[in-house]
């Protein structure tokens, strides 16, 4: 969808989606019958085949960090908590008001600065490097961070700062630390999470293979009057009981498919209605990204089927266009060229695509190598993005198919078999 980062707006339809279904005194499942509640109940989890990141891989993810940082004249690197420290050290820590840092030089071993009193908890979770710095209650934490760049013999130069660095720490660090040059992290975080390793494209591949697999088992078991919120519920705990952690489905019906990113009216499904699913799970980390747009109960009427048929020409031809070495934003000119051929847009406007073509994707639901005019990223073997086109008529309906694909050597790949018409969505 159209957000950079983490799909925020999924998390918040689907917590907006629970919160209308109290509201309307309809309960998710209610609507289920015993039979509909074996199906749920029969599922098997598909990761028993899963392997996590190992501790190898992420030495090599610090040492390649440390080879750009060398190459971009950066002295060390500052995280936060958040993903690029779990993507690095494999740490999961809330960003409470109290600092923790992991700071990685560009030279010798990785360490940490916390609260004190949390210093034990911190160590259980360390895997990489030992050295613990902390600071008392009525201490300075930013003092002690610019203590371990000093004795790393960094009080000049330049410092990188990840993107989820919160700015109150790093206001603290540069007023005790003056002689220091902060710039951004970007070209040493960015080259090592966007390009994924094949443990990370396997990752990838399960999350995406238990979201199509839970949206396939929850249209077959639609049934008329049932709300979004209803449905998105359903996703959700078909995703967790075949083995994802669930990252919340959003649900648009009928006139409500033509926002994007969804509406918070109450929204119940009848016979020949548009319901769009926009769905995404995580595996050890890993998201996936998947929609897929269905007529209910009834035959798609002809306009419903030209226009799904439209959607699927234009994600087929951003595939296409999604070659090693052609810029990212191939993929957009591609897939939008395909509804102005048709008498739609051109760029954002409507009737037609009001937003990007994909998005990167990886630890975090968005990330870098976006699929937007104006990106001239070359695609390299190792980028994951999503393909999604949607096309929009205010007022009337919008369609949407999403898949994510990986750059091969060979070319790309889909992460997940793409749908085949209108009237076989899970071919």
């Amino acid at each position: 969808m159209s957000l950079k980062r983490r799909d925020f707006i999924k998390l918040s339809a689907g917590s907006a989606a629970a919160s209308t279904a109290m509201v309307s005194g309809i309960a998710p499942f209610a609507s289920l019958s015993t039979a509909n509640m074996r199906v749920f109940e029969k599922l098997e989890k598909m990761t028993g085949d899963v392997v996590p990141i190992s501790l190898e891989e992420r030495q090599s993810r610090i040492a390649k960090a440390q080879q750009l940082m060398s190459e971009n004249n950066i002295h060390a690197l500052l995280l936060d908590s958040g993903t690029s420290l779990v993507y690095f050290t494999g740490i999961h820590w809330w960003p409470s008001e109290r600092t923790m840092v992991a700071i990685i030089p560009a030279k010798g071993e990785v360490k940490y600065v916390g609260p004190a009193f949390e210093a034990d908890r911190l160590r259980e979770l360390i895997k990489i490097g030992n050295e613990v710095r902390t600071w008392e209650e009525d201490e300075s934490p930013y003092k002690v961070i610019a203590g371990v760049l000093k004795d790393y013999g960094i009080s000049t130069g330049n410092v990188g700062i990840e993107e989820r660095l919160r700015f109150f720490v790093y206001d603290g660090v540069r007023k005790e630390a003056p002689g220091i040059n902060f710039v951004s992290g970007d070209p040493v975080t960015i080259p090592c999470r966007m390009i994924k390793s094949p443990a990370e494209i396997a990752l990838l591949q399960k999350a995406n293979d238990i979201t199509l697999a839970a949206i396939k088992i929850v249209s077959e078991e639609l049934k008329e009057g049932m709300s979004n919120a209803q449905i998105s519920s359903m996703i959700g705990e078909a995703q967790r009981k075949l083995g994802g952690a669930a990252d919340g489905a959003l649900v648009n019906i009928g006139i409500s498919s033509a926002l994007p990113h969804g509406s918070i009216k109450p929204q119940h499904i009848k016979n020949g209605d548009i319901v769009l699913m926009d769905c995404g799970c995580t595996v050890e980390g890993y998201c996936s990204d998947i929609t897929r747009t269905i007529v209910f109960g009834a035959k798609p009427t002809k306009r419903q089927r030209e226009i799904w048929g439209l959607e699927k020409r234009a994600q087929d031809a951003g595939f296409a266009a999604a070659q090693i070495g052609q810029p990212c934003e191939n993929v957009d000119i591609a897939a939008r060229k395909v509804l102005i051929d048709a008498g739609y847009g051109p760029g954002y406007k409507l009737p037609g695509c009001p937003h990007r073509t994909g998005h990167g994707i990886g630890m975090d639901g968005h990330e870098w190598g976006n699929m937007v005019l104006g990106n001239k990223q070359p695609l390299q073997a190792g980028m994951c993005f999503s393909i999604e086109p949607t096309i929009v008529f205010p007022g009337e309906f919008g369609i949407r198919l999403e898949d994510c694909a990986h750059i091969t050597e060979d070319g790309p790949k889909w992460f997940s078999k793409t749908s085949g018409s209108v009237d076989h969505p899970f071919a």
